[in-house]
């Protein structure tokens, strides 16, 4: 499994996170990334992971503990890299709370759009142990950390008119992560078009000034 990520801010400087390119696997973990969007988590086998990149079962466990250690090493790979385009996003808005929150929200849709695969196991987060559960809620916890301070700076400035910066944070996050369960490479809308529109509907939860 990868190593644990206590979803403190990495070193975002020199990220492009505007910029989404298709995410480097070793073939164990693409495979599983494969079938498990295929299969679903339940569905998959280790042997079926095996069995596509075309080596044994124990030559796989040599690597991978289990089916669930392939899971957490995809979740933590994919939360860990939204967490350090929104740290880099919102270092990106200097000082305007508006900004910030734009820059934050079109990165994370960003993400979502163009690593739609990847960031659709989140749905299967179901079937991890509580330790590997709380592994990963430390990471993602670190993403709701930024998104909350943005909105409360915001608020205390006056940029934004929110009444509960906690769950007006858990309403915008919750807005993006349902992304990869309808959104589709093939669709009328690109992944721009999609984060332009994420923006504007987050602007409007958070009362954002008009400039």
């Amino acid at each position: 499994m990868g190593e644990p990520v206590d979803g403190t801010a990495p070193d975002e400087g020199g990220i492009d996170w505007r910029r989404v390119e298709d995410v480097e696997l070793t073939p164990i973990l693409e495979a599983s990334l494969d079938a498990f969007y295929e299969l679903g988590y339940h569905g998959t086998t280790v042997r079926e992971v095996a069995r596509r990149v075309g080596v044994t079962v124990p030559a796989l466990y040599y690597h991978h503990d289990s089916k669930e250690g392939l899971l957490i090493a995809l979740l933590e790979l994919s939360t860990a890299d939204v967490l350090a385009r929104a740290h880099a996003a919102d270092a990106d808005g200097g000082d305007d709370p508006v900004r910030r929150l734009a820059n934050v929200i079109e990165a994370i849709v960003l993400r979502m759009t163009g690593r739609a695969r990847l960031a659709s196991l989140e749905g299967e987060m179901r079937y991890l142990s509580d330790e590997n559960r709380q592994r990963y809620r430390a990471v993602r916890k670190g993403i709701e950390e930024v998104v909350l301070r943005i909105v409360q700076d915001g608020t205390a400035s006056g940029d934004f008119d929110v009444d509960d910066p906690a769950e007006t944070t858990r309403a915008l996050l919750g807005m993006c992560q349902s992304i990869p369960r309808w959104y589709h490479a093939e669709g009328t809308l690109s992944p721009e078009e999609v984060a332009a529109k994420y923006v504007a509907i987050s602007m409007k939860t958070v009362g954002a000034r008009t400039k």
